[in-house]
């Protein structure tokens, strides 16, 4: 499957997001070509700021694989981390990074700050970005569209 096959399965993640209340942002871990984890933002049905997409998908792909090592793996994002959410890739060594939209607000992937290129890591991760961009952005601003 392509960047963009993976991406329209963290879409759909986000689609549920967006159906319960929550920031549509959604996530996909794949690793061997097949999908370990899924996950959507879930701050506002947990009540806790850090039940982001990414952060639950890098648990549950964890959890899955018996490791807290993810270096075999990629995930797919729908929006540009945050600051919390590139630290946890980082923690868990992840191979890849894949995100739709940047976030020019708070994007630690390089919109605001670059939290996966300082220099004193001792892991680097892989960045592509861009990815079915238009229709990543769509989704939000269709969101807060709405919200307001």
């Amino acid at each position: 499957m392509s960047h963009q096959d993976w991406m329209r399965m963290a879409l759909e993640q986000a689609k549920i997001a967006y159906d319960l209340g929550e920031v549509p942002i959604g996530a996909v871990v794949i690793q061997d070509n097949k999908v370990i984890a899924l996950a959507h933002n879930e701050k506002e049905q947990r009540q806790d700021p850090t039940a982001h997409a990414e952060v639950l998908a890098v648990q549950r792909a964890t959890e899955k694989l018996g490791t807290w090592r993810l270096s075999d793996a990629t995930l797919y994002v729908t929006l540009e981390p945050c600051p919390m959410c590139a630290g946890a890739l980082v923690q868990s060594r992840l191979r890849t990074l894949v995100f739709g939209a940047s976030d020019l607000k708070g994007g630690a992937v390089g919109s605001v700050m670059n939290v996966l290129d300082f220099s004193r890591w001792n892991h680097r991760v892989e960045v592509v970005a861009g990815i079915l961009e238009e229709d990543c952005s769509a989704i939000l601003k269709n969101f807060f569209r709405q919200r307001r």
